[in-house]
């Protein structure tokens, strides 16, 4: 190669090398220190999860049993940000080879390998901070370098440490909320178990107390899930429980209290619709997926008019009319296009509106049938062992 060539050939590489250094930094800033949403399509963080997402959900739902599929869904989400920060990584030591190849020549103390794999080497030494010595630059450039792979893998180790704290802290306050709403609206949750179990006495006062709790964990649900999306992956302790499903009762709950209510009872659930549309509507975003119609309507007529006889028994009466039918349908739409995107990318199902079928709360199952809150099977038992 001649000396023109191979000056344009180290340019080449030197252009390549500081180009992947930009690109996988400001990736890297943009997924852990920086705060607010970003849009732009050509992003590392973006591509890699959509396209590893796309391949394990093709696996788990062609080769898992299904009644282990949600099981094996839930592991995508911590793997996939330990295989991130391996793809940030690997991207940063093979920029540093590029580097170290056109700028600077290299001595080994054993061994006989291509430039190129010393340098390679030499750079993942540097970014672990190893200083095995066996590989060692010649040229100022090269220790330059050296020198600055080895503190950006060290800030890089820093970051790792913090960054996973922040996502479980965020992770326990979502399930925290999720987890109450077993007791208050069911497993899986419905609007209409929340507004019956609601209507003892000061049963709606509590409501609008949760209610206003629901707005902040709306808010905080939006806020952690733009600064890192990476927690929408994050699945629930139980299968029938989900950030979806909490965000869409309570977009239920809200849009029924603010039309079939008195005008004096439904400032609350307006401010927490308003936040929680708001979140919904942002992560559809950050998620980039298309809001789309459902292929069948989750409350139709008939199942309307069942639910408000329903929740009438309780003790809740809610206004009925054509004027108050088309005021829920507007509110609907407001959400559900967003929620049935969101879950039918993330694999998650939506609550009814009511229970497709009684069923016990998580709270009050268990494995063993005999022990616990299963009190009545125990009762029938120990009738029927009386004799003895």
């Amino acid at each position: 190669m001649s000396i023109h060539a191979e000056t344009i050939f180290r340019g080449l590489l030197a252009a390549a090398g500081l180009f992947l250094i930009v690109f996988v930094l400001w990736d890297g800033f943009e997924t852990i220190v920086f705060p607010r949403r970003v849009t732009r399509k050509l992003r590392l963080t973006r591509l890699f999860y959509h396209y590893t997402w796309i391949f394990w959900t093709g696996t788990v739902y062609r080769f898992a049993p299904r009644r282990r599929v949600e099981t094996y869904l839930s592991f995508y989400g911590p793997l996939s940000l330990i295989f991130l920060l391996v793809v940030w990584a690997s991207g940063l030591i093979f920029s540093f080879g590029l580097l170290l190849t056109a700028f600077s020549p290299t001595s080994v103390t054993a061994g006989s390998t291509s430039i190129f794999q010393n340098n390679l080497y030499m750079s993942g030494t540097n970014f672990f901070t190893l200083g095995l010595g066996d590989v060692t630059p010649h040229t100022k450039i090269g220790r330059l370098l050296t020198v600055i792979e080895a503190g950006l893998g060290f800030g890089f180790l820093a970051l790792t440490i913090g960054y996973l704290p922040a996502l479980n802290q965020s992770f326990a306050r979502r399930e925290e909320s999720i987890s109450m709403l077993d007791a208050r609206a069911g497993s899986p949750p419905t609007a209409l178990e929340m507004l019956r179990r609601h209507s003892h006495t000061e049963g709606l006062d509590e409501l609008w107390d949760h209610l206003y709790t629901w707005e902040r964990w709306s808010a905080d649900l939006l806020e952690s899930h733009l600064s890192y999306p990476v927690l929408g992956f994050f699945r629930s302790q139980h299968d029938n429980e989900s950030w979806i499903s909490a965000l869409t009762v309570i977009l239920d709950v809200t849009s029924l209290m603010i039309s079939g209510l008195s005008d004096s009872c439904k400032k609350q659930a307006e401010l927490t619709f308003a936040m929680a549309r708001h979140a919904a509507v942002d992560l559809a975003i950050v998620f980039n997926v298309t809001p789309k119609q459902p292929d069948k309507d989750r409350l139709p007529p008939a199942d309307l008019q069942q639910l408000r006889a329903l929740v009438a028994e309780s003790g809740i009466q809610l206004q009925t009319g054509p004027e108050t039918d088309q005021k829920l349908a507007e509110f609907r739409v407001m959400y559900e296009p967003y929620i049935f995107a969101l879950a039918d990318y993330l694999c998650l199902d939506i609550p009814p509106w009511m229970p497709e079928s009684p069923r016990k709360d998580n709270w009050q199952t268990s494995p063993w049938p005999d022990i616990g809150v299963d009190t009545q099977a125990t009762a029938k038992k120990a009738r029927g062992q009386r004799h003895f």
